[in-house]
């Protein structure tokens, strides 16, 4: 756990570097406004989850036959390569290359999903769970802030080249301290028929309860893009906030995700299940779409974004559920196609939540209303608690 820990802070620090200033850097390139950068940004994230649709599945696959090791020092490798990309892009064109690339080569939390269902008791998984978002919570702490200083200090490209540097560093590491998880004796044959997303739903269908939950799991993965896709947009626009002060927010963020994950949840989930976590935090994050939405004020944003981080609970609780049912010679064929679903809500997720807000606050726009992805937000999440309540229930009910 030490090892994969240090291998995804590294790696989510290096993605929180960057987070506050590509907005800035495409405006810098399309030259255009918030509004005109924000259906660009979309179309990037577009890019990067249409490869990760169908590269996800078949690196999950070979990490099952060959092992996580060499499928998390590919990708490694390969993020340090998109951000020199990113750094060195003359125009649009470019970046668009680099997305491409990190979304065929980028599978890190695949990977480490499987190696930490691995190596973790079944009682224990959530909990383990849990540190991957501890990970992505204190790479956002210190991440943002680095990156929006950075940026601020050296210009727009520097945060790039710093984020290459830690990239391809980590890497470097993971060649020569981690070991491989997957015992030999569970690893199975790689098969093309199931190394791709609809291969790996078929199979699900073996795991009714998770099927289930499909539904569920994709609208409350496209609601997140109110915040993952928009945040940026949205608090430059209304607020006015520099890159150095959004940083600060998704540092703010960042550090209630650690808290959450890497803390509460253990002396949570002890106490409420799994089951229950998954309703709490579905509560606590679409209140928070609601009160997002009607900030009128850029403090404002803080106090909710502490309540947000509460929803924290969710994630970890669901991937518990989900990883006990699957056999050792699976998880990583089940991450796979877990990440491919995660990526369909990544294509439609971005291009939504930065539509609508493109819609609403472009010029001569028919009705001003810049926090519309907060409020399809709230209903996406309506619905996918609703779905999420139908499934458990049935699945009770079998057991039963």
């Amino acid at each position: 756990m030490a090892f994969i820990f240090i291998t995804l802070l590294i790696d989510f620090i290096g993605f929180g570097i960057i987070a506050p200033v590509v907005p800035k850097l495409i405006e810098q390139l399309i030259g255009g406004n918030e509004s005109d950068a924000s259906w660009y940004g979309g179309w990037l994230t577009f890019a990067y989850a249409f490869m990760q649709f169908f590269f996800a599945p078949i690196l999950g696959g070979l990490s099952d036959k060959y092992g996580r090791r060499p499928v998390l020092l590919l990708s490694m490798a390969g993020m340090g390569i998109d951000y020199l990309f990113l750094a060195f892009a003359p125009t649009i064109f470019w970046l668009f290359v680099g997305r491409i690339f990190i979304g065929i080569t980028g599978a890190s939390m695949t990977a480490a999903q499987a190696y930490i269902a691995d190596i973790s008791a079944p009682e224990k998984r959530a909990q383990n769970f849990g540190l991957v978002g501890m990970a992505v919570g204190i790479g956002f702490v210190l991440g943002p802030v680095i990156g929006g200083t950075v940026s601020e200090a050296w210009g727009l490209r520097a945060p790039f080249f710093l984020t290459a540097g830690l990239s391809l560093l980590n890497a470097l590491y993971g060649y020569f301290i981690l070991p491989e998880s997957l015992k030999m004796e569970n690893r199975r044959a790689f098969s093309w028929s199931r190394a791709n997303p609809w291969g790996g739903l078929r199979q699900l269908k073996n795991y009714r309860s998770i099927y289930a939950l499909l539904g569920a799991v994709a609208l409350i993965f496209t609601a997140a893009h109110a915040i993952q896709s928009n945040w940026t947009y949205y608090t430059m626009h209304v607020f006015k906030w520099s890159q150095a002060m959004v940083g600060y927010s998704l540092s703010f963020a960042g550090l209630m995700l650690m808290i959450v994950q890497g803390g509460l949840i253990r002396i949570v989930l002890p106490k409420i299940g799994y089951h229950r976590a998954v309703y709490i935090g579905l509560i606590i994050y679409g209140a928070s779409f609601l009160l997002f939405a009607l900030a009128g004020e850029g403090w404002m944003m803080f106090p909710i974004l502490g309540l947000y981080g509460l929803w924290g609970i969710f994630g970890p609780s669901l991937q518990g559920i989900i990883s006990n049912q699957v056999p050792p010679n699976e998880q990583g064929e089940l991450q796979g196609t877990f990440t491919s679903l995660i990526s369909i809500t990544n294509i439609i997720g971005p291009l939504l939540m930065t539509g609508l807000f493109h819609e609403f606050t472009k010029t001569g726009a028919r009705i001003y209303f810049p926090a519309a992805p907060f409020a399809m937000a709230a209903v996406l999440t309506l619905l996918g608690a609703v779905l999420a309540i139908r499934a458990f229930r049935k699945h009770t009910k079998t057991v039963a």
